[in-house]
């Protein structure tokens, strides 16, 4: 169990739907084998890059947030485990939809299998939307572009109490580039003294990269499989 990050607040309000049998809060990764899910949750654990690693039903990690015990949840992409992810999701206050930004299936994974689960997991108040890879569209052609992965964003957090706000971010686990956002954006939004609520009006657009590219830059066909 890490320290809390440098610079944070503790809080003494947690919100009303965490779940402290588990932890004072549950956070689950749910997406498409090989979009680098457990990357992305062990560099802002261990603050360093882990390369491929496959996950075999879920692993469990405890992040110490201040005063608070975190539960992360990391589970596997795989399709044969699918079944499992209504398990994992159980009692799960947040979600973490991610998909690879080389990649345009990882993203239709998300509509088809995670999303519809998702829609009846009412505990789940806060899905926040993940591109992966960003390092990697420097040598592979980006397949999903920022605005498609804001609008899903958007949709699947209709009912989100901050609605202006888009909880979208382009991450890369090699860099560190933004994977602190995904993780403390969900916390502070449950533990509101942080700081988040009364920043409403702001969209986060310095952590939402922001092209201007045209919708045929965009070819929907596999080139990686990282």
């Amino acid at each position: 169990m890490r320290k809390a990050y440098p610079g944070l607040q503790e809080s003494t309000q947690p919100h009303p739907l965490i779940e402290t049998s588990i932890g004072d809060l549950k956070v689950v990764l749910l997406g498409d084998a090989h979009v680098g899910k457990t990357s992305l949750v062990r560099r802002y654990i261990d603050r360093k890059f882990q390369g491929s690693v496959s996950t075999i039903g879920a692993s469990f990690l405890l992040k110490q947030w201040g005063n608070y015990n975190i539960a992360i949840w990391d589970t596997a992409g795989a399709e044969k485990y699918s079944g499992l992810s209504s398990f994992y999701c159980r009692n799960a206050a947040a979600a973490v939809l991610t998909f690879d930004l080389t990649r345009y299936k990882s993203i239709e994974t998300l509509r088809q299998r995670y999303i519809p689960l998702l829609e009846v997991m009412e505990q789940v108040s806060v899905k926040v939307v993940a591109g992966t890879k960003l390092d990697l569209i420097s040598n592979f052609p980006r397949q999903v572009a920022p605005e498609e992965g804001q609008q899903l964003a958007a949709e699947v957090n209709v009912n989100q109490t901050c609605r202006d706000i888009i909880p979208y971010f382009e991450t890369s686990s090699k860099t560190g580039q933004n994977v602190d956002n995904v993780f403390e954006f969900i916390f502070e939004y449950f533990f509101p003294d942080r700081g988040l609520r009364p920043r409403c009006n702001n969209k986060l657009e310095d952590s939402i990269v922001l092209k201007k590219m045209s919708k045929n830059s965009y070819k929907h066909k596999a080139v990686c499989c990282m």
